[in-house]
């Protein structure tokens, strides 16, 4: 493939099409995100043609889009390896290649990089720009009008491209829109208007008669807000055009201040069966690509929508049931919800912060708020949950869905430090259910609950249920089997490993007790302390980080107690960040499989 920046037009054009067919390609046989992805592909050729992706930061908002990116620039060879353990990642990753500029997988975070990036090329003195790419999703976060509001006032030379494959931001002005905004941008334009300035410098009426007719243009142009915020704008241009994108790109760049570009794409381009607004192809599993089929059967029920059908049928018992969700309706299964009760449930879009404090002011006014929200992105509302929710011990719940190791997205996304950051404040109350039972009835038991709390489940199904069902009583672990020495305890999903480890080591000769621990706050220190009594050895199973972790509370509980005197064995989440792959994989990597474990007990 000839250098991007040497491609005739036609060529550029045969270079989308092959990026087009590798993307669908290599999502087909290992997942990913795949709508974006092909929406943003002649966008990110544009960038590559306009920018210097060696000096130019390019950022992705969240980076699930960026495929395009990582095949132009020097993972074309390698891409087959997407998502997959020691393959390239789904996310932008600079330990991956000096071409990715920052690390992304949460969104809206792109203009506030590339403003910093900004601030540090005009202290060296240098001439480079940064180009930021945002979605239309993404701009409902207040983090970007944060970063917005300081650019304005600020300046700084950069392109935000801001794909919309979604939102309408005023569709029946958008050719209008774009005469004006390409007219307003041209450098001649730019030339008559400084003249002009100076020439009404110092006559008042010319100043104010001039003020009111650009004020006028800006009226019927859909990016009054960004003028406002004092950034220049172009668009609505057509994103998968590269005959219009190229020369909007220039003459952005050439502007030498902030400009916000405003590309209209179509999500899943170039693949009809998942072109369009269809929200199930945006992450996706393998699938055929004739088809359209995913490869992967049903398979045992998820623990979402375990989740999901039980809140659903408390919702209909009980109208003070209420809920929101960030952006992930169909994710985390209240999307059935908003569905049947849609003054009741919420999408707020990308905006945590919002979720948590909405939710604090509905527990408030007498409402039960089960706030869903992924591990991850829970920690985006952190200081709503302290400071709107728990100071005021406001009884919302926040149900924390993709605990744990969730496979390949990585990095950003696996949900392994929930524990630690909910069991340090005060007034909550942290457990975890175990299997599908279990699950249900801690749904009914968190309505029930009148302080805050919250409880975590994993990605994916539970597995067979392997002990009987005893309802939650706060504070209050659960016996799962009696043995003699060593006692594996575990917590949420760990109980249920626990509970494999016990089988294997049972076959072994090896009879170990198992207690499933379902609170690490209040946590059972009566159980712990009769542990301590009659097992030598606790080895403790979950899967969240063991940094303020399950052990980090169990051993806590022992020295109020003064019963340190047990010996601790820890498989729990490492203090780093987990690589992406299959579950399976990255669990085996980390030698806490349920075999794995149980040979390590056996050695020990």
């Amino acid at each position: 493939m000839k250098p991007i920046k040497e491609q005739s037009l036609a060529e550029l054009n045969e270079t989308c099409s092959a990026v087009r067919a590798k993307i669908i390609d290599a999502v087909s046989h290992n997942g990913g995100h795949l709508t974006s992805s092909l929406g943003a592909v002649e966008l990110i050729t544009a960038m590559h043609y306009v920018f210097d992706p060696q000096s130019d930061p390019f950022i992705f908002d969240v980076s699930h889009q960026a495929y395009a990116h990582k095949l132009l620039t020097d993972r074309w060879d390698r891409f087959e390896t997407l998502r997959s353990f020691g393959g390239i990642s789904g996310f932008t990753k600079p330990k991956e290649s000096p071409f990715d500029y920052f690390v992304a997988g949460h969104s809206s975070t792109s203009i506030s990089v590339a403003v910093g990036a900004a601030k540090a090329i005009a202290l060296k003195g240098e001439t480079r720009a940064p180009v930021a790419l945002i979605g239309d999703g993404a701009l409902s976060a207040g983090m970007v009008y944060e970063a917005l509001n300081e650019l304005g006032d600020r300046k700084y030379p950069m392109v935000i491209i801001i794909n919309d494959n979604e939102m309408s931001i005023a569709r029946p002005i958008g050719a209008i829109s774009l005469s004006l905004s390409n007219a307003i941008a041209a450098p001649w334009f730019q030339k008559i208007k400084s003249m002009i300035d100076g020439a009404i410098s110092g006559n008042e009426t010319f100043q104010y008669l001039a003020k009111r007719f650009e004020e006028s243009l800006r009226l019927i142009t859909p990016g009054i807000l960004f003028e406002e915020l004092g950034l220049d704008y172009i668009g609505p241009v057509n994103g998968h055009d590269l005959s219009s994108l190229i020369p909007v790109l220039t003459r952005a760049r050439a502007m030498k201040k902030p400009v916000v570009v405003h590309a209209r794409t179509i999500k899943g381009k170039g693949y009809d069966i998942a072109q369009g607004k269809q929200e199930h192809w945006h992450g996706v599993g393998p699938f055929d690509k004739e088809s359209g089929r995913a490869l992967k059967s049903g398979g045992e029920k998820s623990a979402t929508a375990i989740y999901s059908e039980a809140l659903l049928n408390l919702a209909r018992e009980n109208d003070k049931i209420v809920g929101v969700t960030a952006a992930m309706p169909s994710g985390t299964g209240l999307d059935k919800l908003i569905e049947e009760f849609p003054n009741r449930f919420w999408d707020v879009a990308i905006a945590e912060q919002h979720a948590v404090t909405s939710c604090a002011a509905l527990a408030k006014e007498g409402f039960k708020p089960f706030c869903t929200i992924y591990s991850t992105f829970l920690q985006r509302g952190y200081d709503q949950i302290i400071h709107d929710c728990a100071i005021g011990a406001l009884p919302v719940v926040f149900a924390v869905d993709r605990a744990g190791i969730v496979g390949e997205d990585g990095e950003t996304h696996q949900g392994a430090f929930d524990v630690g950051f909910l069991r340090l404040i005060p007034n909550m109350v942290v457990f975890a259910p175990r299997d599908e039972a279990s699950l249900i009835d801690a749904v009914r038991f968190a309505a029930a609950l009148d302080k805050p709390c919250s409880f975590r489940y994993p990605r994916g199904s539970f597995g067979a249920q392997e002990a009987p069902f005893e309802p939650f009583e706060l504070g209050k672990a659960q016996w799962l089997r009696r043995g003699e020495k060593l006692l594996l305890i575990g917590y949420g999903s760990g109980a249920a490993k626990a509970l494999k480890v016990h089988n294997i080591l049972a076959q072994n000769g090896v009879n170990a007790g198992v207690l499933d621990l379902r609170f690490v706050k209040p946590i059972d220190k009566t159980a712990l302390a009769a542990a301590a009594e009659n097992y030598e050895r606790f080895a403790v199973i979950s899967d969240s980080s063991v940094t303020g972790g399950v052990s980090g509370a169990i051993m806590e509980a022992l020295v109020e107690l003064d019963r340190l005197s047990v010996k601790i064995e820890r498989f729990e989440l490492p203090d780093e960040f987990l690589r992406h792959g299959a579950t399976r994989q990255v669990e085996e990597s980390l030698g806490l499989s349920a075999e794995q474990i149980a040979k390590r007990l056996l050695n020990g």
